[in-house]
């Protein structure tokens, strides 16, 4: 499952196959949604356009939990799917901490390589939740 945003326009719930590392390349796209078709959306070198592979809810949440206890975040500070890890005040040390934690949580392995191409919260859960479905 993933999910279409563009301003002003938003779709959800969009059902498509996409190739590891490919999204990125991603330029030009048409939609089609009974019998409609939504042609030229475009990305430029600043992204109006995202494609992402949710986690369920349930995953985000815990991750979220895990990463504000891990960073000792207030209660107040925001952390969603789309803060990044730098932003929140993790180093590379803090991040190989959550990943040992989630691991634990989770009972998941991550592999190093998954570990360091993490930068937001969205990624970890989504990490997370496709060794899950393993």
């Amino acid at each position: 499952m993933a999910s279409f945003a563009a301003s002003p326009v938003s779709f959800s719930s969009v059902s498509c196959t996409l190739k590891k590392n490919k999204v990125s390349s991603l330029r030009k796209a048409s939609l089609s949604f009974h019998g409609k078709v939504f042609r030229s959306l475009t990305s430029h070198s600043s992204p109006r356009f995202l494609v992402s592979c949710a986690a369920k809810p349930e995953t985000l949440d815990k991750v979220c939990e895990i990463v504000r206890k891990q960073l000792a975040l207030p209660a107040d500070r925001d952390v969603r799917g789309e803060s990044k890890l730098a932003t929140l005040g993790a180093d590379s040390l803090d991040t190989v901490e959550i990943v040992m934690g989630l691991e634990e949580e989770f009972g998941v392995s991550v592999e190093e390589e998954s570990a360091l191409s993490i930068s937001t919260i969205q990624e970890v859960a989504d990490v997370i939740e496709k060794l899950l479905e393993k």
